[in-house]
C-alpha cells in the first residue's frame, strides 16, 4: 500500500458536473482529492481486505439473531424497548438489506483491523462506486497509469444486481429519502435511485422532512399517498427518538435498510463480536465502557456516534486526542490501533458489502488520527509494480 502523487485531470470539475457530483467541495473545503492515489497489490486486496470483509460480514449477521432474541442484549445496545419486537420481527422475516461499509485500519503489511461497521446509513458510496472508477479510466487513457491498472470496484454492478433481486420483495410504491438540505446525502440518494432504475425498480424522491403520517398511522408523501417501501439515508436511532418514529412498528412501511440493521449499525456490535471471536486477527479487543477512567492504549466511542464525533483516544504512549460532537449515552472501549500516516495524512479503508458480497473499497483521508466528517476522499488503484511513493510512518 503506497500513497502516490499524481497530476489531477485538468477537466475533473467538468467531469464532476456532467456526472452530477455536486458535493466534491463541501463548505469551501475539498472533499474529492485526486492529487494522489493509494496503490495496492492484488494480493493485498484479495487476501487482506476482500476476504476478511466477507468473513466479518458473515460473523456480524450471525450475531443478529442472538441479539434480537435477548432482551438483555437489546438493552445493552440501548435499543428502545418500544421498538425491540419490531426489530426482532424484521429479522425473523429476513427483511431484505442493501449494503454496508466496514471501516479498516490497514497499512499494507498486516491484517486489516476493523474499526467499526457502518450498516445503516453508510456514505461515500457514489464517489467509491462511480467517480473513482471514472478517474481510473481517464488516468489510464491519458497514460498516467498503466493500462493494466485495475481497481477493487464492482460496486455499481453489484448494486444494480441487488436492486433487481429486491424488486419482488419491496412493497410499492418505493421512495428514496434523505435530509433535503444535505447535498451529499441527496447526491447519494440520487445515485441509488439511478441504480435501482437500471434494475427496473423505479422509485420517487422525497425529503425526509416532507414525509407525513395518515390518520391510521401510515407514512405518506406530499399527495397523501401511502409509502410502501422507503429507502432512508437517515439514522434509524434518530427516527426512533423522533415524534413520528413511534408510528414505525405499526406503519406497515418496509424500510431499506431494514429495522434489524439497528443491531449492526450500533458500535455495541464490536464488543459482542470480540466476545464470540476473541483473538480474531481482524478484530480489535473491545468491551462495553464501564465509565471509569480511560487507560492508555484504549479508545472510547459512543454507541451511536458517527463521522468520528465524540471519540476519546488515549494513545499507548499517553497522548490524548478527542473530538467534539452531539453524541452522549453508553459507549464502548476499543483497543487503540493507529492508522498509518503518509506525510501527515491518515487513510481509512472503507470496504463495501452489497447484499452479502464484498465488492469494492473507498479511502477517506484525514490529517487527524480520528477520521472526521471533514475527511477527503482519494481514489485507489491495483498496481502490482507500483512506484515507490511517500514513506509510511507509524505513530
Amino acid at each position: 500500500m503506497r500513497r502516490i502523487a499524481i497530476a489531477e485531470r485538468g477537466n475533473w470539475r467538468a467531469r464532476a458536473a456532467e456526472a452530477g457530483f455536486r458535493f466534491h467541495t463541501i463548505d469551501g473545503a475539498p472533499y474529492w482529492d485526486e492529487s494522489a492515489y493509494y496503490a495496492f497489490t492484488l494480493r493485498q486486496i484479495e487476501h487482506d481486505i476482500e476476504d476478511p470483509s466477507a468473513e466479518l460480514h458473515a460473523m456480524a449477521l450471525d450475531l443478529v439473531g442472538e441479539v434480537v432474541a435477548s432482551e438483555a442484549l437489546m438493552a445493552q445496545l440501548a435499543i428502545p424497548e418500544a421498538f425491540r419486537d419490531w426489530i426482532a420481527e424484521s429479522w425473523r422475516r429476513r427483511d431484505p438489506h442493501l449494503y454496508g461499509r466496514l471501516d479498516f485500519a490497514y497499512d499494507g503489511t498486516g491484517p486489516a483491523k476493523l474499526y467499526e461497521l457502518n450498516y445503516d446509513t453508510p456514505t461515500s458510496l457514489y464517489e467509491a462506486s462511480f467517480f473513482q472508477w471514472q478517474w481510473l479510466e481517464d488516468q489510464r487513457n491519458r497514460g498516467a497509469l498503466p493500462l493494466q491498472a485495475d481497481q477493487f470496484n464492482s460496486i455499481h454492478e453489484t448494486l444494480v444486481e441487488r436492486f433487481a433481486e429486491l424488486a419482488a420483495r419491496l412493497p410499492p410504491p418505493l421512495y428514496f429519502s434523505a435530509v433535503g438540505e444535505s447535498s451529499e446525502d441527496q447526491g447519494t440518494v440520487d445515485y441509488l435511485r439511478d441504480c435501482a432504475a437500471q434494475a427496473g425498480l423505479h422509485g420517487a424522491a422525497i425529503a425526509i422532512e416532507d414525509i407525513g403520517l395518515s390518520a391510521d398511522g401510515r407514512f405518506t408523501d406530499l399527495d397523501d399517498r401511502v409509502i410502501g417501501s422507503l429507502f432512508k439515508l437517515y439514522p434509524l436511532e434518530d427516527l426512533m427518538r423522533e415524534e413520528f418514529g413511534a408510528a414505525l412498528p405499526k406503519s406497515g412501511v418496509q424500510l431499506l435498510e431494514p429495522a434489524w440493521k439497528a443491531v449492526l449499525s450500533n458500535k455495541g456490535i464490536l464488543p459482542l463480536l470480540w466476545q464470540r471471536h476473541r483473538g480474531h486477527p481482524n478484530l480489535l479487543e473491545a468491551h462495553f465502557d464501564d465509565g471509569s477512567a480511560l487507560p492508555a492504549g484504549w479508545v472510547r466511542k459512543p454507541l451511536h456516534s458517527r463521522e468520528g464525533a465524540n471519540v476519546a483516544m488515549h494513545m499507548s504512549d499517553g497522548r490524548w486526542q478527542e473530538s467534539e460532537g452531539p453524541y452522549t449515552g453508553p459507549s464502548i472501549r476499543q483497543a487503540f490501533h493507529a492508522l498509518p500516516v503518509f506525510e501527515g495524512n491518515y487513510p481509512l479503508v472503507g470496504s463495501w458489502v452489497v447484499g452479502d458480497q464484498a465488492c469494492g473499497i473507498g479511502i477517506r483521508e484525514d490529517d487527524s488520527r480520528i477520521t472526521r466528517d471533514s475527511a477527503r476522499f482519494l481514489p485507489h488503484a491495483i498496481i502490482d509494480d507500483a512506484p515507490q511513493g511517500s514513506t509510511r510512518i507509524y505513530l
